[in-house]
């Protein structure tokens, strides 16, 4: 065994120098290190291997001077067989590093989205459950608890929300309309309609939402600027660019998201408008029928204006 160490050692002394220089010309062929540089070769083959022969030579001086062929050999080798199994070790750490850290960054951004829902929940709200809608949800309600699914597949908790104010609004507004009017008058009828056009309105921009939000649902926008900011020296052009398009379209959607959550923003004040003007009618007085038609008319002015802002966007 002592003279197999001490054969290790000269071939590990031999094999320093060239692959010292081979180091010294292309740092990557000498070193296991993702970004490898010249000090690193130097320190490596002018200091550790050096030392480690060194410190194995001695060991085998107990069993006297006379080193294996064996040993011999294993030393000319022990790089080259030591290089690829570092490699396969570093990268194996590495993609541990980077599923640890893509967890760490999942639950971080769920909890902050969860948290923004949270914030964003108004007070007396009610929850639409997608899975287990109410048993007298009508299509409008249906259509809301799928664009909520949607969302929250998509990942998007912070806009799902909006499925709830407007599945509350809606109720609410048409309790009002109950209260003050009876379903066979025509005002009923006519406030009804104009009450599902916004809301219907404010239905297909969720249902916008959850689509563009799948689009972009794979790119991890953590992921992309961590590599721009840390790693942008060893990128390629072509990759920067790549890099810096996967931004933009991360970018550009989140702009567009927040625009339709604006004009969902805009449904949900025309709803609390039309529910407050509802309940000031007065339906045992002559002058309710005026209050009522002033009512629906702001809400047709709203509806008329939201369907040509919804076409000029398109």
């Amino acid at each position: 065994m002592l003279a197999f160490l001490q054969g290790l050692a000269y071939g590990l002394f031999v094999t320093c120098l060239p692959w010292f220089l081979i180091g010294m010309v292309e740092p990557r062929l000498a070193l296991a290190e993702p970004h490898p540089n010249r000090l690193q070769v130097i320190l490596r083959y002018w200091l550790l291997v050096p030392f480690i022969a060194f410190l194995i030579w001695l060991t085998s001086l107990w069993g006297g001077f006379g080193p294996s062929l064996l040993g011999w050999l294993a030393g000319l080798g022990a790089i080259a067989v030591e290089l690829p199994l570092e490699r396969r070790w570093r990268g194996w750490l590495a993609r541990r590093r980077e599923r640890r850290r893509a967890a760490r960054e999942a639950a971080e951004a769920a909890n902050r989205r969860a948290e923004q829902a949270r914030q964003a929940h108004e007070k007396g709200v009610q929850t639409l459950d997608p899975d287990h809608p109410p048993s007298d949800a009508d299509d409008l309600v249906l259509a809301l608890a799928d664009a909520k699914r949607q969302l929250q597949t998509a990942g998007r908790d912070d806009f799902a929300v909006q499925a709830d104010r407007l599945y509350s609004r809606y109720r609410h507004v048409l309790a009002v309309l109950g209260e003050r009017f009876a379903a066979e008058e025509l005002t009923f009828h006519r406030a009804r309609s104009l009450v599902r056009e916004v809301s219907l309105g404010a239905v297909d921009n969720l249902t916008a939402m959850a689509s563009q939000a799948r689009g972009v649902a794979e790119v991890d926008g953590e992921f992309v600027r961590r590599r721009l900011s840390e790693e942008s020296v060893h990128l390629s052009v072509a990759e920067r660019l790549a890099l810096k398009r996967r931004l933009e379209l991360l970018e550009q959607t989140e702009r567009h998201l927040r625009e339709l959550a604006a004009r969902n923003e805009s449904a949900l004040t025309a709803l609390d408008d039309a529910a407050v003007a509802l309940a000031r009618v007065e339906t045992q007085r002559p002058q309710a029928s005026v209050a009522a038609d002033r009512a629906l008319n702001e809400l047709r002015r709203f509806a008329a204006g939201a369907a040509r802002y919804g076409r000029g966007a398109q």
